[in-house]
């Protein structure tokens, strides 16, 4: 039988009932890709998966959530939808609104988006309106509106949006044959990590496998579950996590005692660091926020924390042609010659 989306394949785990008509760009069936030579690289004693989410629809792990969301929304009749957004959410949310025929309205912090993200939105018809304030500003105006308004809210704060995003720890479990040892996530808004929790908990109490500790990770200038506290004025390259006030981080929290897991800091070199890494060595052009996973990764085992009994996936949310500007920051400019075949032997240096 073709693949159909997360909601039909899943359906059993999602709050719908059968005759459900689902609004869906056939998210989902993500890679999950063993990263042998990055584990080299990195003389790991555990083996290392990553689960490419940048391979979705619109480029990242939002589509999961979002055809849940959006398939909602169609439900109740909503009059359009609004999201506040970094980046991946408006991208996702406009894209599946438009495919379910409806309007996306996309509050943003202004200046705060990858231009790829952004040229996303607006080309999937949405209405984007750009803010002075940050992240935490545009949620709390998208809460409001969503009070006062049939307009549906499609941010993780909507519950619809974290049960598709759970369908991605299906996904591992189906293609490993058990849970891994370990997952790792960067963390923003703190809705993937709930989410996975949830999905690998539920898929536990049916299928009796284990469960993973879970690890997240933020950036050092956006930590604030790391630091216990709200971060005013959130500052990193890495802009899918620039977030001071995660609106899911009582659930973030409550992932990482169930787990026995644990949050740390990646600094914005680490993550560019691993970034480049993840492409030379396996092939996968991830997003800074994406490479937080593996940043974080990288620091526990230099410290010992794995054994050659783990195994830890890595997931990494989004393509980085979301944000090309970042990613060419610090890499090797062409080579340039003259249109000669000796010139150019000679640049290669091979004879």
């Amino acid at each position: 039988m073709p693949y159909s989306g997360v909601i039909n394949k899943y359906l059993e785990y999602l709050p719908f009932k059968e005759d459900v008509q689902p609004v869906t760009l056939l998210e989902g069936n993500t890679p999950l890709l063993e990263a042998d030579n990055l584990r080299k690289e990195l003389d790991a004693p555990c083996k290392i998966f990553l689960k490419f989410e940048g391979a979705n629809p619109t480029g990242s792990f939002k589509d999961r959530g979002m055809t849940v969301a959006i398939t909602e929304a169609v439900r109740k009749k909503a009059e359009a939808v609004i999201c506040a957004s970094t980046g991946n959410t408006s991208a996702s949310a406009a894209a599946y609104a438009a495919k379910a025929g409806l309007q996306a309205f996309v509050i943003l912090p202004k200046g705060k988006i990858a231009i790829g993200k952004l040229a996303q939105a607006l080309i999937y018809g949405a209405k984007v309106i750009e803010i002075d304030g940050n992240f935490d500003d545009a949620l709390r105006i998208v809460r409001e509106i969503g009070d006062k308004t049939n307009v549906e809210i499609v941010n993780s704060i909507n519950p619809f949006r974290i049960e598709g995003q759970k369908t991605a720890s299906f996904e591992i479990i189906e293609t490993l044959g058990t849970s891994p040892t370990h997952h790792s996530l960067p963390v923003g808004n703190a809705g993937n990590i709930t989410a996975y929790w949830k999905g690998y908990k539920e898929w536990a109490s049916r299928k009796h496998t284990p469960l993973p500790k879970m690890l997240g990770f933020q950036a050092e200038g956006s930590a604030p579950i790391v630091h216990g506290k709200i971060v005013e004025h959130p500052e990193t390259v890495a802009t899918a996590i620039r977030i001071g006030n995660p609106a899911s981080w009582k659930q973030a929290v409550q992932a990482l005692d169930e787990s026995k897991g644990q949050i740390s800091i990646a600094t914005d070199s680490e993550i560019l660091e691993a970034q480049r890494l993840i492409a030379r060595t396996e092939g996968i052009f991830c997003e800074p926020a994406s490479a937080s996973s593996v940043a974080g990764l990288i620091k526990l085992i230099r410290e010992g924390y794995f054994t050659v009994k783990d195994v830890v996936v890595c997931t990494l949310t989004g393509n980085g042609l979301k944000d090309p500007d970042t990613a060419s920051r610090g890499i090797a400019a062409p080579l340039s010659a003259p249109a000669s075949l000796l010139e150019v032997l000679n640049l290669m240096n091979i004879k």
